[in-house]
């Protein structure tokens, strides 16, 4: 069994580490500037969906999972303002359903397989994995494209082969998780509040 390390007294060196890892998240943060038109265009996308009485679905493993509740949930509840529901949910819905699919088929159908029971045409199905290889994310957007749902993105700076499966891409330029999960943050809040101001109308920000 490793035997952990009681923390050293307190030297410049942890300074140096909250600097180094502040700077590099507001790097990842600084560089969604440059996504503005792609987040609009999703936010467009979400709002027509969610205007023809479609979906959206979210989907992502570990910290990504933790993303895809917490958008569905802004959607589904609110963002910034009081305003109706919006037809927003994370995928799998609990814990048996994700395990009983893993167990009878497999984990890269875990998003998947209850995409293809509910998905439409005209609805959204968005992904998140910062590495864009991971099995699971990529195969429900193979289903919900073939099912013509639109499909978009959420990665890292190499995307793996997320941009061949998907409609719209959000490719953060940073290497490390922590970063680019930072940065998709910022990008799922300006989603969500774009699409209550193009779905509900636009409110004075003061």
């Amino acid at each position: 069994m490793q035997t952990l390390a009681h923390p050293a007294p307190a030297v410049p060196r942890f300074a140096a580490y909250v600097r180094r890892h502040v700077q590099r998240s507001q790097d990842a943060i600084a560089s969604v500037d440059a996504l503005a038109p792609t987040l609009d265009a999703i936010a467009r996308a979400l709002t027509t969906c969610f205007a023809n009485g479609g979906r959206a679905y979210f989907f992502g493993n570990g910290g990504s999972a933790a993303d895809a509740q917490h958008w569905a949930a802004e959607l589904s509840g609110r963002f910034m303002r009081e305003r109706g529901a919006l037809a927003a949910l994370a995928l799998p819905t609990g814990l048996s359903e994700m395990t009983a699919i893993a167990n009878d088929y497999g984990y890269d159908q875990v998003f998947a397989r209850p995409l293809s029971a509910f998905v439409q045409p005209g609805d959204v199905a968005l992904g998140i994995s910062t590495s864009g290889r991971s099995p699971n994310v990529l195969k429900a957007l193979s289903v919900a494209r073939e099912r013509g749902a639109i499909t978009v993105g959420f990665t890292g700076r190499h995307g793996g082969a997320m941009p061949d499966c998907c409609d719209h891409i959000v490719r953060v330029p940073a290497d490390v998780t922590a970063h680019v999960q930072e940065a998709h943050a910022v990008c799922g809040h300006v989603i969500c509040g774009l699409v209550e101001g193009y779905a509900f109308g636009w409110e004075d920000p003061s």
